[in-house]
């Protein structure tokens, strides 16, 4: 078993009503590669040459490649994984966001870790809808690069 999954917080359906407020915790720090942010490019055709031409990338305030802001939301959902398990859940299924802020850039090469709350849970037919916020930071900078609230649904229990 790995340190995040010793660290992940499990909920049932029924515990996650009353788990407003909860803090999940933070994951382990990770890096950001120039091959996933290449990879990134290539599915979006986002080929902005901040993100990928390193030499280019360099003369800009940035002094070198960023991810995606996308790419850097999209972490959320492997974020959340580790963050969280519901161990009774059918399926959960992404809902939407509410509020999308990138404060800061995701430079390539950096650590990045995030952590998450519970801010809000509500009923839904069959299950129930979980509003968390997730904060993404990078190791060294003042402002965090990813702040999200994120609505998933979850159904079973």
């Amino acid at each position: 078993m790995s340190t995040s999954e010793q660290n992940r917080i499990e909920f049932t359906v029924a515990s996650l009503r009353e788990a407003a407020g909860t803090h999940l915790g933070y994951t382990e720090w990770k890096e950001m590669t120039q091959e996933r942010v290449n990879t990134f490019a290539q599915a979006t055709d986002d080929f902005q040459f901040i993100h990928v031409d390193e030499e280019k990338a360099r003369q800009t305030p940035f002094g070198g490649t960023i991810a995606h802001g996308f790419l850097t939301l999209s972490l959320i959902a492997p974020i959340s994984y580790e963050l969280m398990r519901v161990t009774d859940a059918a399926m959960g299924i992404n809902y939407g966001l509410d509020r999308v802020r990138f404060p800061a850039p995701l430079k390539v090469g950096a650590r990045y870790r995030a952590g998450g709350e519970i801010l809000e849970v509500s009923e839904i037919p069959g299950g129930v809808q979980v509003k968390a916020r997730y904060t993404i930071e990078s190791e060294g900078s003042e402002k965090p690069v990813c702040v999200a609230d994120s609505l998933v649904r979850v159904y079973g229990g």
